[in-house]
């Protein structure tokens, strides 16, 4: 059998950073907790706000902008906006195939600006041997729009098939994955990708999972994210003199909530989402372990950004997200209409529902952090990082606190996989890597001080050793010390002017050699654009 590792990525999609149990939650994920306790987890690791950007980032090494997924997949602008996946960058899997490594990727890719017809920024063409999954980036667990095995649409296996659900055909793809690996390139390594959309929304969950939950969030969030913060402080994933954040101000106290029958289905879902997910994971680890792999297989798991406060309103349009987006299904495969919106009368779970389980969920899916997806602050940004490898990390259930970032993932993975990231690809000059390799960490925990930086929708941060520059949109500049005060409570800008001073000006450097193009400027282009996403601010209509 081939020394050089095996890589296994998986990444899923809007969950809070203390959701998963060795994490903290109340979600049961036995297999993630086993990967934890034979492996490391990093505690100050961080993803960016959004889906699109972590994910191009991610494959790349690069921060987003560099590779033209600046928002989303939607045109916003030139270069760093133009929502599809740049020439000008590389994935791990290209570069890791010139290393003589086959690959494989299950799941959502939504990092290409067509979604029904492949062209140069779909999987097949950036490096993958093998694809199965959605290109869109949301939609329909029971019957998802752009499912794909290599450049073929196959949404008709989905329709045709009514045990079809796509957290299960993700991780039974994965699985299939290995074991065809062994049995016909045993002499090569592997890198697969695999790409949940759990738990994103919509609320689609089988029942028999909905119901180990009932009851288990029947304390409210107010309690709930008390005792998350309990478990975490005993764990040593955070501080004990970092301050809980206060309840997102929109919401109301727990004993003043309306519809908390509803409500608590939400939570219930979507931590059957998650559940489901881990029970996938169990499943792609029995086919590493069946096929003798596992041991020498670098496994790494995270959440593309932090939990997601949006909600489905009422009068959302079916047509916009079944027709224009292709994120829902107007009808489920019987032909029952599919309705969307946060409905207090309608029990999230079935195919013909479609919501979101809102901001007070998503608060206590972000503990101890501030805000959520599409912000910078801790609750934006921070993931439960995992790392497991027998082979490579002798410390099983150690815990790192150096900051790391989500391009480190692409330098990490070329170190060792002793893969070359190459100058040019295809005649095209590549930017070099941003990221740092994770290696050092799996030894000790320490890696140089670097400057991280975010910007997104006009949101922006830089992290430096122990400072972190951060700002709302359009706000202005709040400074924190990371070590005292992670949970951004006490904003000490005026007290440390240099140090505003010096941050903002890397800032605006980092900006100008990424591309980063002013808010206002991009809110003027997408105004000229047809359409609106149900999501998007105000300010863009």
């Amino acid at each position: 059998m081939q020394e050089r590792p095996n890589v296994l990525v998986i990444i899923n999609d809007d969950m809070g950073y203390s959701d998963i149990g060795c994490f903290g939650g109340e979600i049961e994920t036995p297999n993630l907790d086993r990967l934890a306790n034979d492996g490391l987890r990093l505690t100050q690791f961080y993803n960016t706000p959004r889906c699109s950007p972590s994910r191009a980032s991610l494959l790349t090494g690069l921060y987003p902008h560099q590779t033209g997924i600046g928002i989303l997949t939607y045109p916003t602008g030139p270069e760093g906006y133009a929502g599809d996946l740049s020439a000008d960058c590389v994935t791990i899997a290209e570069v890791v195939r010139e290393a003589g490594y086959r690959t494989y990727m299950s799941g959502k890719w939504h990092v290409s600006a067509s979604l029904t017809e492949p062209t140069d920024s779909w999987p097949m063409q950036r490096g993958f041997d093998e694809f199965y999954g959605t290109i869109i980036g949301a939609g329909s667990f029971y019957y998802p729009n752009t499912l794909t095995r290599g450049n073929e649409n196959i949404d008709h296996e989905a329709r045709d098939d009514p045990e079809f659900f796509y957290t299960d055909a993700i991780s039974d793809q994965a699985a299939r994955f290995i074991r065809d690996h062994a049995a016909n390139h045993a002499d090569q390594p592997f890198f697969q990708y695999v790409a949940y959309t759990a738990p994103h929304w919509p609320l689609h969950a089988h029942e028999e999972d909905i119901a180990k939950y009932k009851g288990r969030f029947d304390a409210g969030w107010d309690r709930l994210r008390e005792e998350r913060l309990r478990r975490m402080v005993a764990a040593g994933l955070v501080a004990p003199d970092w301050l809980l954040t206060e309840r997102d101000s929109t919401q109301p106290p727990w004993t003043d909530a309306e519809n908390k029958a509803w409500l608590l289905r939400c939570m219930e879902v979507y931590a059957a989402q998650v559940d489901r997910m881990d029970q996938g994971i169990g499943r792609i680890i029995a086919a590493l372990e069946e096929t003798g792999r596992l041991d020498n297989t670098l496994v790494i798991f995270l959440s593309d950004n932090g939990a997601c406060a949006e909600d489905i309103p009422e009068n959302v349009r079916m047509e916009e997200l079944a027709n224009e987006l292709l994120i829902a299904r107007s009808h489920t495969r019987d032909g029952e209409p599919v309705v969307a919106g946060n409905y207090p009368h309608i029990m999230p779970g079935p195919e013909n529902t479609y919501q979101s389980y809102g901001t007070a969920w998503a608060n206590l899916s972000n503990t101890p952090f501030r805000l959520y997806k599409h912000w910078t602050h801790e609750g934006g940004v921070s993931t439960p990082l995992i790392c497991h490898w027998p082979a490579g990390i002798r410390e099983g259930g150690g815990l790192r606190h150096t900051p790391g970032h989500i391009p480190d993932i692409m330098a990490t993975i070329v170190d060792v996989t002793g893969a070359e990231y190459p100058r040019e690809h295809h005649g095209r000059e590549i930017p070099p890597m941003e990221g740092h390799s994770l290696a050092s960490v799996f030894r000790d925990d320490y890696l140089p001080e670097r400057p991280m930086f975010w910007e997104h929708e006009g949101n922006a941060a830089v992290r430096l050793g122990k400072w972190k520059l951060v700002r709302e949109y359009p706000g202005d500049w709040e400074l924190y010390d990371m070590r005292l005060d992670r949970t951004e409570m006490h904003d000490v800008a005026a007290e440390n002017p240099d140090v505003v001073a010096d941050l903002a000006a890397q800032y605006d450097a980092w900006a100008g050699r990424c591309g980063v193009i002013d808010r206002g400027k991009i809110l003027e282009m997408m105004k000229q654009l047809p359409g609106k996403a149900f999501w998007e601010d105000e300010e863009t209509a």
